[in-house]
């Protein structure tokens, strides 16, 4: 069965880190070029972060740019969203997305919130 799993998600303080993954199952994630989407209250799905298939090419959204860090364990067939320095604007569900030719693949999310 083809799955991605999110996890990490909690409640922080501002300023403080969290650590996201995204572990996939029933697929090579290393063949999908992946990323990670949020949804804040009453906002629109936004965009944070993609790691090319390849692995060699990551591209973040203005908001997130120097905070937020990509990355891929391909032995562990998992993706990593590293958040550093949240803010309030940052509280949302984080799902992770897996697109290819052959198709594509969404999480069902991880809640964070960045309150004190």
């Amino acid at each position: 069965q083809v799955q991605l799993v999110e996890s990490g998600g909690g409640l922080v303080q501002p300023g403080g880190s969290l650590r996201l993954s995204c572990a996939a199952s029933g697929f090579m994630l290393s063949n999908f070029h992946m990323s990670w989407y949020r949804q804040g209250p009453e906002k629109e799905r936004e965009f944070v972060a993609r790691i090319a298939a390849s692995g060699l090419s990551t591209s973040y959204a203005d908001s997130v740019k120097g905070r937020f860090t990509i990355s891929r364990d391909s032995a562990k067939n998992t993706m990593f969203l590293q958040m550093n320095d949240l803010k309030p604007d940052d509280t949302a569900l984080y799902f992770c997305r897996g697109s290819a030719a052959i198709g594509n693949v969404r999480g069902q999310g991880t809640q964070v919130t960045v309150s004190s």
